[in-house]
Parts: structure tokens; C-alpha cells; sequence
């Protein structure tokens, strides 16, 4: 029954993108090959882990290569990213008010140093992501609003208690960031698992080599008898996207689990012909820009509001989809999706009106009302990620320069660009939301009340504009306890109008759309709306 009930409540929430999934794959894909066991999976990442906790982080960066270590409590099925299924929870039911959901937990887990999982480790686990003590950053602690309490009753049995029923549960549970952490180790040491490896799943951790490689070796005692297929893995850390290509061209990497764009994928299908694979999807996945509120003149709306307005995005996603992986113009919420925002009510909103000149006319006349001079100077923070970072920070600073702003662009590595991103070193910084499944709870969670120097202890770690606003974290919960869906929409189109237009906190620039081309030899794993899905590699094989 709770299998049942978690489909359709999935199934439900995710139905547009799954309508607007698009998959190429050539039948040898589609067909149902019987696994082979052997041989090791080889893929690039183009950037590496600037820690290796999954509680910490947001990067695809961690999850790619370190995914396969962990088991997680609940996951997207590998077959269906509509379906939640149980990982180490082997069944589990919901309370007829929705308000507990308690889950038994298999028996005989081992972690990799030969000790029994229990109940304890998963309820430490999830204290640590839904209230983290002092000084532990948890990024998705936000869009656990509705919890109360974490149990472990007995050494197979973790219950969740919650302040109301909440539509997200499953999802958020079945989060693939949600490593399950050894308890005794949690208790000792809150922040060893971010330079520590150490979990029940399906691949143990053999070396990381900075600036090269990251191995993970065949889990022989892992739960799910006769899996994983491989041998192992190794992760091939390639920054330039020229080199990632030509690695797949000259199948030394199987496979990029992120994606190329249209360009890049075309190249590859004409070198490599029956031998390269493409599968493509929707994706839940966009750039953001965030202004710094505690850094002058940023902390003005209307400065803050100049920046959006500024934007073109309806010519931006015509011009830069050709280039790189951006398409679709959206706005909290995936396009196309039940809760996204229609079109006729989009470009209501500032930078997104449809006459690009009458919106670069508001935008100087608020710079000048604000006293902003022109030619202005600030620094835009950008991640050192060529896919889609780079032409996306080329863009912004032109359309900047439309209104009289003088853009320069600071570009650091990932480890560094998180450090200025939470440490609030920066003017305006790239940001980005990239989600698993699309569930309001789960998108827009990030954008409540942030740490700031004032008060470090924000609603979402998530958020790096350094503002509080009250009237925000409470139209999220509104909307995430709303049972009735226009109700909710309601509540979602009101919080999106003041983060957008109203306040001018932050802005997404254009949702992204997802290419994965692979030698057909990769077998086991599909394309998902989110590049943080199907990580685990447990399900992958290797045809020769």
C-alpha cells in the first residue's frame, strides 16, 4: 500500500515533466539486455567536490563521483523518475492523519568497515539534515518545515513526525543527497564526513587524486544480492569541455553524467555513429543570480530590481539554447509543469516583459531614483564551469552594460566559489536551484530567510543573499501545507511575485535542457530530469 501511495503522489506532482521528457535512445537501449557483470565504468566531471558531505553540498560535483558510496533511505526509481521506492527502508506506512510516517529498516545492512546499520544511524542522519547543531551547514534543512521529530523506536524502525501533513514527504525523504552517516561517527565528529568516506553502498572508496581521478571499487558485501554489475568505477575530473568530448570521442570516458550541448552532441553522433548512444530530458535545473543585500547598493530593491530588468530573456533563450545547455523561460517552478507559472502571468513580472526597451527604461530610471551613477563598477562572482556558466556570465554582463552598469566577472573553482558564496564575499554572485523531482517544497525552499552576519542561523542555509524575510518563509509554508492545488498555486504565484518583482531577493536567468551522449555500451542507466538522479551506479553494466 505505501508503494502504491507514493507512486501516484509522485506521479501526480511530476506529471509535466514527465510529459515533457523527450528521450532519444536507439533500441539497443530499449531492449532488455540481461546484465554482465565485469568491467569499470569510466565518466568525466567537470568540476570537483568542494566536500564530500552530501548534507553540505549542492554540486553535482559531489554527487557524481561520491553517490555510490551511500545508500539513502528512500530513492527515485532508476526505471521511473515518477516512483519513489525503498533503498534501506524495506516497507513503510503513513498515519491515516498524515501526520507520522515510520519505516522498517533491512536487516543485515553492513557499512563498509563491517558494521551492522541500524535505525540509530539513519535518525542521526536526518538530525543532522533537519536540525543541525551549531556550526554544521545543512543545505536542504529548509524544506524540512513540517518536521518535528526524528525516531528510532527500535533498531529497525525510524519514525518522522510531523507539525502537519505535507504533500512532499516521500520526495524530500527520497532525496539522493541524503547519504545515510554512521551514527557513533556523527556523534564524535559532526563535519568528518567532509573529508571522509564511509557509507553501506554499493561501491566502497578506493583513492581520490585531486585535479585527476576518483575510484570506488566493487561493494562485495552490499545488500542487494547480485548487485552492483561493475567492477568499479573511476571518475575522470576534466574542467575543459573540449577535452571531456574528445575523451568520449576516443572512448577513453564512457559517458558525462551532466550534460553536452547540441553542438557537442552532434559531433559526437557523426564520429562515432552506432557506437554512441543519446538520451535527452527536461531538466530541473536553472542559473539564478543572486545580489548580495548586505553589500551597498544591493541592499536597495530598487538596484536590485534595475538587474532583472535589464534582461532580455525572451531573445537570451533563443540566441543562447543553440549554444549551450539553457532553453526555456520560466519562472520558480519547472515550465510546462502543474505549478509553473503561465506565460500570460510571466511577463508580468519584472524582466520578463516582452518589450526588452520599456524594461531597460524602468531599470536606468530606478538606478538613477536610487542615486546608482552611470558606468557604475561591481563584480559578478561565476563559477569556472564552461557548461552553461560561461556564456550565461557573458550574456548577463552585456545586458548589464544596456542599462549603464560596468561588469567585471571573477571566476573561481568550485571550492573557492562556495567559500565566496557562503562566506558573502561577493557583489552579485551566479547561483542556481537544481532540483531532483519537481515538488514545490522542494524548489523553492532555498529562497526563505538566509544566514546573515547579523543572524547566521537562517531558515535555509541554501540562501546566499544574506536577507530575512519573514513574509516569504511564511507564504512557503503556507503553500506547503495547502491541501487544495489552486490554493496552493495561489500561495506559489505570491511568493514567486515578491522574490522576483516585489523584493528583488534573487533571479533565475533560463532553465536548462539535458543531452547525454554515451558509448552504447553503457547499459542500466536512463536519462532523468535532474543530473542528480540514477548516481548510485548499482543498476549499471557494461555490454563488452
Amino acid at each position: 500500500m505505501a508503494y502504491r501511495h507514493a507512486s501516484r503522489l509522485i506521479l501526480i506532482l511530476c506529471l509535466g515533466l514527465s510529459l515533457a521528457l523527450g528521450v532519444t535512445l536507439t533500441s539497443a537501449v530499449m531492449a532488455q539486455d540481461k546484465p554482465r557483470y565485469g568491467g569499470e565504468l569510466v565518466f568525466a566531471v567537470p568540476a570537483e567536490p568542494p566536500s564530500f558531505d552530501g548534507h553540505r553540498e549542492n554540486t553535482f560535483a559531489v554527487i557524481h563521483p561520491i553517490s555510490p558510496h551511500y545508500s539513502l533511505l528512500l530513492r527515485v526509481d532508476p526505471e521511473d523518475p515518477n516512483k519513489i521506492i525503498g533503498d534501506l527502508a524495506e516497507s513503510w506506512t503513513v498515519s491515516k492523519d498524515g501526520l507520522t510516517y515510520t519505516f522498517k529498516i533491512r536487516k543485515g545492512v553492513k557499512f563498509h568497515d563491517g558494521s551492522l546499520l541500524t535505525a540509530k544511524d539513519i535518525k542521526a542522519t536526518y538530525d543532522k539534515i533537519i536540525f543541525p547543531p551549531a556550526g554544521v551547514a545543512s543545505e536542504r534543512k529548509g524544506a524540512y518545515a513540517a518536521v518535528e521529530a526524528v525516531e528510532a523506536p527500535d533498531d529497525q524502525t525510524v519514525r518522522f513526525r510531523l507539525k502537519w501533513p505535507s504533500a512532499a514527504m516521500l520526495s524530500n525523504l527520497a532525496s539522493p543527497w541524503n547519504y545515510i552517516y554512521k551514527a557513533e561517527i556523527l556523534a564524535k565528529d559532526p563535519h568528518w564526513y567532509e573529508k571522509n568516506i564511509m557509507g553501506t553502498g554499493p561501491f566502497t572508496f578506493v583513492e581520490y587524486a585531486r585535479g585527476s581521478h576518483w575510484v570506488g571499487k566493487k561493494n562485495p558485501d552490499y545488500w542487494d544480492k547480485g548487485r552492483p554489475y561493475l567492477d568499479g568505477y573511476r571518475a575522470l575530473f576534466i574542467r575543459d569541455t573540449g577535452a571531456r568530448v574528445n575523451a568520449v570521442r576516443g572512448e577513453r570516458a564512457f559517458i558525462e553524467f551532466r550534460s553536452f550541448n547540441p553542438a557537442r552532441r552532434d559531433d559526437l553522433v557523426k564520429a562515432l555513429g552506432p557506437r554512441i548512444t543519446v538520451q535527452e530530458s527536461a531538466w530541473d535545473c536553472a542559473l539564478w543570480f543572486t545580489p548580495n543585500h548586505e553589500r551597498k547598493p544591493f541592499d536597495d530593491p530598487r538596484v536590485r530590481r534595475a538587474l532583472t530588468l535589464a534582461l532580455d530573456r525572451w531573445e537570451g533563450s533563443k540566441v543562447l539554447s543553440k549554444i549551450t545547455i539553457v532553453k526555456e523561460v520560466g519562472g520558480v517552478i519547472v515550465p510546462g509543469t502543474p505549478f509553473a507559472t503561465p506565460e500570460a502571468e510571466l511577463v508580468k513580472l519584472a524582466g520578463y516583459w516582452k518589450d526588452p526597451e520599456a524594461s531597460r527604461k524602468e531599470a536606468r530610471r530606478l538606478l538613477r531614483e536610487a542615486g546608482v551613477p552611470d558606468g557604475f563598477s561591481f563584480t559578478f562572482l561565476n563559477r569556472a564551469i564552461p557548461e552553461p556558466y560561461e556564456p550565461l556570465g557573458i550574456w548577463l554582463l552585456d545586458q548589464w552594460r544596456k542599462v549603464g552598469l560596468n561588469v567585471t566577472q571573477k571566476t573561481l573553482e568550485t571550492g573557492p566559489f562556495y567559500q565566496d558564496l557562503r562566506g558573502g564575499t561577493f557583489d552579485v554572485s551566479i547561483d542556481f536551484q537544481c532540483g531532483f523531482i519537481v515538488e514545490p517544497d522542494l524548489d523553492i525552499y532555498k529562497f526563505q530567510s538566509g544566514p546573515t552576519t547579523a543572524d547566521p542561523k537562517g531558515v535555509s542555509d541554501a540562501n546566499y543573499g544574506r536577507y530575512k524575510d519573514p513574509v516569504l518563509d511564511e507564504l512557503y509554508v503556507k503553500q506547503s501545507r495547502a491541501v487544495d492545488s489552486e490554493e496552493r498555486k495561489k500561495y506559489i504565484r505570491q511568493f514567486e511575485k515578491r522574490l522576483l518583482d516585489e523584493q528583488a531577493h534573487q533571479f533565475i536567468t533560463l532553465w536548462w535542457h539535458r543531452i547525454i551522449p554515451h558509448l552504447s555500451k553503457v547499459k542500466g542507466w536512463k536519462v532523468t530530469p535532474s543530473h542528480y538522479l540514477n548516481q548510485q551506479l548499482d543498476t549499471v553494466w557494461l555490454s563488452e
